[in-house]
């Protein structure tokens, strides 16, 4: 019979575990804050990213945590509602820098006209340790497969 312990990387120890714990904790609770709806102000960034974070997503690459917070509010005001689901955490912790790889599946219920988009990908992201906790410091999500027609971002839609 497997266990976790069985299963763990050499040199695990239970200040590790906490760490693994607190990032994919952390990752969670940034994706239900998508799906929560939220203000994505300065005070929602500042709870999940450093101040230089980058993200790169469907909705475009960004750098600084202004940024992020803009492109977030761009992309999540195209939706009625969402729902972000991530499993398989990969997390591996290097002292006060981690990473977390996963799985990533998404469903959003169109602004425009109620239609169902659903995306499934890869989601890679890096998180450093800071005086208030870990924050990301990267974030990125390679979508591999979708349904549904995808909604236009509107700065793509001015460049056209």
């Amino acid at each position: 019979m497997t266990t976790i312990t069985d299963t763990a990387p050499a040199g695990t120890t239970a200040e590790t575990a906490a760490d693994v714990a607190a990032v994919t904790r952390l990752f969670d609770l940034y994706l239900r804050s998508l799906d929560d709806r939220g203000a994505f102000d300065e005070t929602w960034a500042a709870a999940f990213f450093t101040e230089d974070a980058t993200s790169s997503t469907p909705a475009g690459d960004v750098r600084g945590r202004e940024a992020v917070a803009a492109n977030v509010r761009t992309a999540m005001g195209l939706f009625d509602r969402t729902v972000h689901f991530s499993s398989n955490h990969l997390v591996d912790v290097d002292g006060d820098r981690a990473t977390l790889l996963g799985n990533q599946l998404s469903t959003h219920v169109l602004a425009s006209d109620g239609g169902l988009f659903v995306s499934g990908g890869r989601t890679e992201n890096e998180f450093v340790r800071t005086a208030d906790g870990w924050r990301l410091s990267r974030v990125a999500l390679r979508v591999v497969w979708k349904e549904g027609t995808p909604p236009v971002i509107p700065d793509r839609a001015a460049k056209t």
